[in-house]
């Protein structure tokens, strides 16, 4: 009998992996989480990691059926949502 390995889904992606998997660059990811427009993630150790389901909840945000739907909320661009206010170093 041929036992074949199981298939893992990974829950966890890091990020060159979770901006592929929402069709985004790795550094626009990594802006939206300094800014706080992002995804929910986490820090494992010294890893930033993103659960699969918070990238998808995080794009269905974003969700619109045409051009002129309001939607039910905003996914923002990769800046700083508040220009007064100074950026940590």
């Amino acid at each position: 009998m041929e036992r074949h390995p199981a298939v893992v889904t990974p829950r966890y992606l890091k990020t060159p992996d979770a901006a592929l998997h929402l069709g985004l660059s790795p550094r626009t990811l990594e802006k939206h989480r300094c800014f706080g427009t992002g995804p929910v993630f986490r820090k494992l150790g010294g890893r930033i990691v993103y659960a699969l389901v918070d990238l998808d909840a995080w794009a269905e945000i974003g969700t619109r059926r045409s051009t002129s739907d309001q939607g039910s909320g905003t996914v923002h661009p990769a800046k700083r949502m508040d220009a007064s206010a100074p950026v940590r170093r």
